[in-house]
């Protein structure tokens, strides 16, 4: 299993809407193949941080995604979100391989 995590900082006052944004996503990602599972998490103590967390069945199939003309479309729609400071955002992202279970 391949695990991608993008976390970004958001201004707290603005966490909940982000987090609706999220709840309204297109589900695009849902579709493609080796694609296992969304979550979206919010720390605790710092309600401004908040982690897209993406399962893959594998690295390939998560590539086969990010060069997908899906994805590029997506997010370029990020890009014009009218809240120009949520749309400045630039995620850090991490890729973990499953090694136990």
């Amino acid at each position: 299993m391949f695990i991608v995590h993008s976390t970004f900082p958001v201004p707290a006052e603005k966490a909940a809407e982000v987090i609706e944004i999220y709840k309204n996503r297109s589900r695009l990602v849902d579709k493609n193949p080796g694609f296992i599972r969304f979550l979206l998490l919010q720390t605790e103590k710092n309600k401004g941080e908040i982690t897209v967390h993406m399962e893959w069945e594998t690295k390939e199939d998560y590539l086969k995604w990010v060069r997908s003309t899906e994805f590029k479309d997506i997010h370029e729609l990020e890009k014009k979100y009218p809240d120009k400071e949520l749309a400045a955002i630039i995620p850090t992202v991490k890729q973990f391989l499953v090694v136990a279970e």
